[in-house]
């Protein structure tokens, strides 16, 4: 299960790139009561999601036309710079060379080669998210691609991540974890389209737990989201729902079954 147990390889941050920070305040905070707080003048307007005075996610406002509204998914890497090299030799892309943030730890940011953007997050004086799991709180992210195969093998080149598959009626669903973790390191999955196009591109969904997914989605609507997948109870992990946000980033939200698996 997903965290605060950064392992490399392991999600340890999420942030939100919106053209309205102010309105995504008030979406997020009427979903799942977070606030907003500043990382300072010298951040760029970048900031801190917060749940009970612990950090959930980040956020900052995209310049108009910079990029798409998204949510980016964060890993762990003790050397962004290795990683960097092991991306572009698996074929990935590198959006944002490795580079210091102000002391708090180096990061970079990639695209896998079917076009799905991802970070990895080195700590210095920052560890990662103040917590996971919780109600408000990443507990699970999910790879959505054309090929999960060539992802099993880019991820494992890249972040060396280890690969299974779990069946369930009419399929199976691939399970990620970092290196040596087993089963109780499972953070995440992959998800195959199912013809040749993932709606939107290929992308990494975050989960945000919750204890009521309907009355979430519900306010959801309210606040001029969207539903993307309605309610729907998955046998042996959950209630969930995906969403889009009002500037369209994607999302989803899960009552988890316990323990989670």
């Amino acid at each position: 299960m997903l965290t605060t147990d950064f392992v490399p390889g392991s999600p340890n941050w999420v942030d939100l790139g919106t053209p309205d920070i102010n309105g995504a305040m008030t979406f997020y905070g009427g979903l799942f009561g977070w606030q907003f707080r500043s990382a300072g003048p010298e951040a760029g307007g970048y900031g801190f999601f917060t749940s009970g005075g612990r950090t959930v996610a980040g956020g900052m406002e995209l310049p108009a036309g910079t990029a798409p509204p998204s949510w980016t998914v964060y890993f762990r890497s003790d050397d962004p710079d290795a990683t960097a090299r092991a991306v572009r030799g698996a074929q990935g892309s590198v959006v944002l060379e490795p580079d210091d943030v102000m002391g708090k730890g180096r990061m970079a940011v990639f695209t896998d080669p079917m076009g799905a953007w991802f970070g990895v997050w080195s700590p210095g004086s920052l560890e990662g998210l103040d917590v996971t799991g919780e109600n408000g709180a990443l507990c699970w992210v999910e790879l959505h691609t054309t090929d999960v195969a060539g992802a099993a093998g880019f991820y494992h080149s890249a972040l060396g991540w280890e690969t299974s598959a779990v069946s369930f009626p009419g399929g199976s669903y691939t399970c990620v974890t970092p290196a040596g973790t087993g089963e109780d390191g499972m953070f995440g999955g992959f998800v195959g389209a199912a013809g040749d196009k993932v709606e939107g591109g290929a992308h990494w969904l975050p989960y945000f737990a919750v204890a009521d997914v309907d009355a979430v989605t519900g306010r959801a609507l309210d606040r001029g989201g969207e539903i993307r997948v309605d309610p729907v109870d998955i046998p042996g992990v959950g209630r969930m729902a995906h969403l889009l946000d009002p500037h369209g980033a994607r999302f989803a939200v899960l009552r988890p079954d316990r323990p989670q698996r």
